[in-house]
């Protein structure tokens, strides 16, 4: 398995209440195509630079770190390209963590 980092713009317009529930979808998608997450960090709702649709002017960032097969990952791009409320989605390789050494 390899590890994985993967940015979420998610387009919650009109559902700010409710992104909660959206990263537990996108987290419970990641596990049930075999990958275990490991963190999940939670950032702002942006602006976007350039925008590309008028009905799309921001939207919730989300970062996911998380370990899984490269098999697997071509799977999740096309599951989250289908899913409406993830607007944008970009996984790049993640080297693995340094552990901390205890002296």
């Amino acid at each position: 398995m390899k590890r994985y980092e993967g940015l979420f713009i998610l387009n919650i317009s009109g559902k700010e209440e409710g992104i909660k529930e959206t990263i537990d979808k996108v987290s419970e998608e990641i596990a049930a195509s075999g990958g275990k997450i490991e963190t999940v960090q939670k950032m702002d709702k942006r602006p976007f630079a350039r925008i590309s649709s008028k009905k799309v002017t921001s939207g919730f960032y989300v970062n996911v770190i998380f370990q899984t097969k490269s098999t697997a990952l071509r799977q999740l791009k096309s599951r989250f390209a289908q899913n409406e409320e993830v607007y944008r989605v970009i996984f790049v390789e993640s080297p693995i963590a340094p552990t901390a050494k205890v002296t």
